[in-house]
């Protein structure tokens, strides 16, 4: 293992989380960059990027903004350096980063050419073209079309959050009272009702794609004829407002009231970003920034032509097959049928799910099946994210409507999901759905149901865990884990923590579950000094977990002391990492990883060698500090022998990739592991995996 003097190191122990974030997103990048990469989903790559870099500013450097505007240095908790001079890195390391999405582009945009697929602007379109856009602007555009002459107004107008706009500069013939032509500006607002992208007929076998903007930009005449101009412009602006809600005190309004006010509210947040091209003229430029009120805390960035590239997710297949990721089917659990009673399956052994491997399908006909039994009695379900047309939701209306007792967790403050979330509540309750929203000071981000079956005279309970959210969209992109579970000492430790949501002030005792924010970071602290204490005492020792964040300083320390001990510690963390691997008499025996690939890796997995009995946990914390202390979370145990050998060959089928994965160290280059060992993509060969654990079910 390569390792570095801690004496090398700056002094601080910990990479500051936001610079982390922006080398995971870099990682996100460098999937635009792969050539290997299908082309249209190296565009949807950037897409991915841009958007991650929207609610990075909307929420992360609106925070850090906060503390420079509130006098504070910010260094104790930014992992040593200040406030402001993260603020300065951000900026710098996102024009390096945007400046580089655009030449990745570019260089897409060439290889489409070579497919016969043109991206065209507003100075290459062809007669034939010309008509049909003419046509298509006035039926669909014109009339969504939000124009505002900026000139004539004394007040600027509020612009929308991460929407863009073209900044448009007439020259007129009319002069001013200096004697020089008049200048007039106006706003046009991007619709987003219209899709970015408008695919235009075919001509002699080739594909041709005008962005809305430059569709917009040939139609200058049409929407400011009325002016009497010499030349005119426009070039693309955006802003990117702080995110964060501002939760009103009135007792008279209800928690749900609260939120949506809120949430109409965040429009109206504090800029933190202004984007603009930067071929604008200098005089445009100055007049935009004074009229917003753009200060030296806001990051400025000059970008490219075309803005809100997250519109790049969304890029039309085409037809073209051959440019995308193969559709891959998900797998069925062997022993476990769509068709048959799902309930009576898990009352005689634990099931696993890893999704989108297998069918996410599963949770969804466990919620129907148990809305229909006659014997269930209860059901309750903890839910964090919805899926914009939700069978989870559906369900679980059908089982109020059925005489089922259902209670429903909803968080209302899931960021950028709150609408939807507010849609589904408001929904669930007109049906008689028990509404709990949430523990004040908390939000509740485990994943987690229970069924209550009347059996035998007795009650029978049926849960599934999972680390992701019961939502069928993100489900095909989400790698997660999910157990079902009859087991009745976990089933009675999940009501102990909807009893939680409904009286808070009494804290549980659990002995299977471990939940935030009471127990997670001293039950890990117990089990890491377990793993200390065993390699001390010539016992196996060893830690491996795979999470999407690993930023809290504190469990850092406790990861860096069984480094020191001499406890081999193996990570694989999707996005921000503070831990710094590899540095002599500190993190020597750490190794962290990265994957990003085609599905989003999402689970939350520890595993603990526990001196040669190893403990297993599945959970919905990453190790920062608002999973163990500010979240409900809950890590489950799995006690089944088979699932425990599952979620280790799926844990080391992640660590050999020599692909896809990324060694994370104090270099931030992103460099994959490369290595004379065969092939292995892990996400490819899980697939794999599981399509010969359901061949040798069948063989038994």
């Amino acid at each position: 293992m390569n390792t570095t003097n801690v004496s090398e190191i700056v002094e601080n122990k910990y990479l500051n989380r936001e610079l982390s974030w922006l080398q995971f997103n870099a990682r996100v990048l460098q999937e635009g960059e792969d050539i290997t990469v299908p082309l249209i989903e190296r565009l949807r790559f950037l897409g991915i990027f841009s958007n991650n870099l929207d609610e990075f500013f909307k929420v992360r450097y609106a925070t850090i903004k906060r503390i420079v505007e509130a006098g504070k240095g910010g260094r104790s908790e930014l992992g040593g350096i200040s406030a402001a001079e993260v603020l300065e890195e951000i900026t710098q390391t996102v024009i390096k980063q945007q400046a580089h999405s655009l030449a990745i582009l570019g260089s897409i945009e060439k290889e489409l050419e070579k497919e016969n697929i043109f991206i065209i602007n507003e100075t290459e379109i062809s007669d034939t073209q010309c008509e049909f856009i003419s046509e298509y602007f006035i039926q669909k555009v014109s009339p969504a079309l939000m124009t505002i002459m900026i000139s004539e107004l004394e007040e600027f107008p509020s612009l929308k959050d991460s929407a863009a706009y073209l900044a448009v500069r007439m020259k007129m013939k009319q002069m001013n009272g200096d004697g020089q032509p008049k200048t007039n500006y106006a706003l046009i607002e991007i619709p987003r009702i219209i899709d970015r992208f408008v695919v235009l007929p075919e001509e002699n076998d080739k594909q041709y794609i005008i962005l809305l903007d430059d569709l917009i930009r040939s139609q200058m005449g049409n929407i400011f004829g009325i002016f009497d101009y010499e030349n005119i412009s426009a070039h693309m602006i955006k802003i990117t407002r702080d995110a964060e809600l501002d939760i009103d005190s009135d007792l008279s309004r209800s928690f749900l009231e609260k939120i949506s006010k809120s949430v109409a509210q965040r429009s109206a947040g504090d800029p933190v970003r202004f984007v603009y091209d930067k071929s604008i003229d200098t005089e445009t430029l100055e007049f935009l920034m004074a009229k917003m009120g753009i200060d030296s805390t806001d990051s400025i960035i000059p970008g490219g032509r075309y803005h809100n590239r997250r519109d790049y997710m969304k890029f039309p297949s085409l037809g073209r097959k051959d440019l995308l990721y193969d559709k891959v089917r998900p797998l069925p659990v062997p022993g476990l049928s769509l068709q048959d009673r799902i309930l009576d399956k898990i009352a005689e052994k634990d099931y696993l799910l890893y999704a989108p491997y297998q069918t996410f399908s599963y949770v969804v006909k466990f919620l129907r099946e148990a809305a229909l039994d006659p014997k269930v009695q209860t059901i309750k379900i903890t839910i964090y994210r919805l899926a914009e047309i939700s069978h989870i939701a559906s369900s679980l209306i059908n089982a109020a409507k059925n005489g089922k007792a259902v209670t429903v967790q909803i968080e209302l403050q899931a960021r950028f999901d709150e609408a939807a979330n507010i849609r589904y509540a408001e929904k669930m309750q007109k049906e008689g759905v028990k509404l709990i929203f949430g523990v004040t000071g908390l939000k509740v981000h485990c994943k987690a149901c229970i069924v209550e079956r009347m059996e035998h005279e007795k009650l029978k309970r049926y849960s599934f865990i999972s680390t992701g959210n019961f939502n069928e969209s993100t489900a095909k992109i989400y790698t997660d884990y999910t157990l079902f579970t009859s087991n009745n000492k976990i089933g009675k430790e999940l009501n102990k923590v909807f009893d939680f949501f409904e009286v808070n002030y009494r804290i549980k005792k659990y002995n299977h579950l471990i939940v935030s924010p009471h127990y997670t970071r001293n039950m890990l602290y117990t089990l890491i000094d377990a793993e200390i204490e065993n390699h001390k005492a010539g016992k196996s020792s060893g830690i491996k977990m795979k999470l999407n964040s690993l930023s809290d300083f504190k469990m850092i320390d406790k990861l860096y002391d069984a480094s020191r001990a001499g406890v081999r510690v193996e990570l694989i963390v999707r996005g921000v990492c503070c831990l710094i691997p590899g540095v002599l008499g500190m993190s020597e025996n750490i190794k962290v990883i990265s994957i990003i690939d085609k599905f989003l890796e999402h689970p939350r997995l520890y595993i603990f060698e526990n001196a040669g009995s190893p403990r297993y946990y599945i959970s919905s914390a990453d190790l920062m500090s608002r999973n163990l202390d500010s979240r409900v979370e809950i890590s489950c145990p799995i006690y089944d022998k088979d699932i425990q050998q599952e979620l280790l060959d799926t844990f080391a089928i992640s660590w050999s990739d020599n692909v896809k994965a990324r060694v994370i160290s104090d270099k931030h280059d992103n460099a994959y592991i490369r290595n004379d060992s065969p092939q292995v993509r892990s996400q490819f060969k899980l697939y794999e995996y599981y399509q010969q654990k359901l061949k040798n079910f069948a063989k038994h």
